[in-house]
């Protein structure tokens, strides 16, 4: 089975600041599965480094004020025809993110406050009905006990 994965998750430096969010637990499917990388924000033609954003309303807005509503969705598209050409049914994508935050996200304040929404990429993956995951999931134990013959979160 192909999973796609936030690649900053599997220790990609393409966050905003350069770096990568590693998670072992996350880098450990590889063992089972065949994980598709990708950062929907370099994608979607945003560099590395670059200012950070936030959703503000239906637009995404970096801190300068820049708005790169379209550099995300494009982004989005991007990650969900990999998802499509791979026949992903799950993506593991980076909690809190802009892009891939499933279920919180910061609120456009920038002031490290969260909201319950999704990150653009996380809600057109979920619109064409791919199954996503933070890396903080409890499901990925499943995913790492069972391997390829059981697939086991209903989304």
């Amino acid at each position: 089975m192909n999973i796609l994965v936030s690649a900053c998750l599997l220790g990609v430096n393409c966050k905003y600041d350069q770096g990568n969010n590693f998670q072992e637990r996350v880098a450990r499917l590889k063992e089972k599965y065949h994980l598709i990388p990708v950062c929907p924000e370099i994608m979607g033609g945003l560099s590395t480094p670059r200012i950070p954003a936030e959703v503000c309303g239906k637009r995404v807005v970096m801190k300068d004020g820049t708005d790169v509503t379209c550099q995300f969705e494009n982004g989005a598209k991007e990650a969900w025809k990999l998802a499509e050409m791979f026949d992903c049914r799950y993506a593991i994508l980076k909690e809190k993110s802009p892009s891939c935050g499933n279920g919180q996200i910061y609120d456009g304040t920038f002031t490290k406050t969260l909201t319950h929404e999704d990150g653009v990429t996380a809600k057109f993956l979920k619109e064409h009905g791919i199954c996503v995951l933070g890396e903080k999931d409890p499901s990925l134990e499943s995913l790492l006990e069972k391997g390829n013959e059981n697939e086991t979160k209903d989304c």
